[in-house]
């Protein structure tokens, strides 16, 4: 079975890694407020600061 592309979902770049990341559906209601692709690159980015 192959992989189910989502081309029509919003993207933006991790603050963190500077890589792109799509939108998930726990991020439904807070998408303008998530700024992180993982809570690993936003402990990084908070420990670094």
């Amino acid at each position: 079975m192959k992989a189910h592309r989502k081309p029509h979902l919003p993207t933006k770049t991790c603050m963190g890694c500077g890589r792109p990341f799509a939108w998930r559906r726990r991020w439904a209601n807070c998408w303008d407020e998530v700024r992180y692709c993982s809570r690993g690159c936003a402990r990084h980015k908070k420990a670094a600061a």
